[in-house]
């Protein structure tokens, strides 16, 4: 996979940091968002985590099962 430095920001005191505008925006990612942060061998990956809409928690409540396992999967993005 080839990818190219776009910009830069740097880690401020509290070890916040600011999502450039390019990236917000070809990602979608608005004030509020949540980002996932990984690591893939000496890499930092980070996503914007999917909003869920009202038919993904429709389809996870007429699915039905253990409301616990439910909530732990959906807090980790796994539906």
């Amino acid at each position: 996979m080839y990818s190219e430095m776009i910009s830069k920001s740097k880690v401020s005191k509290g070890n916040l940091t600011v999502v450039p505008k390019y990236v917000r925006r070809s990602l979608g990612v608005h004030e509020g968002d949540y980002l996932e942060w990984s690591l893939e061998g000496d890499r930092a990956v980070v996503k914007p985590r999917k909003r869920r809409t009202v038919e993904d928690i429709t389809g996870i409540i007429a699915v039905g099962g253990d409301a616990v396992k439910d909530k732990k999967r959906a807090q980790r993005g796994g539906f």
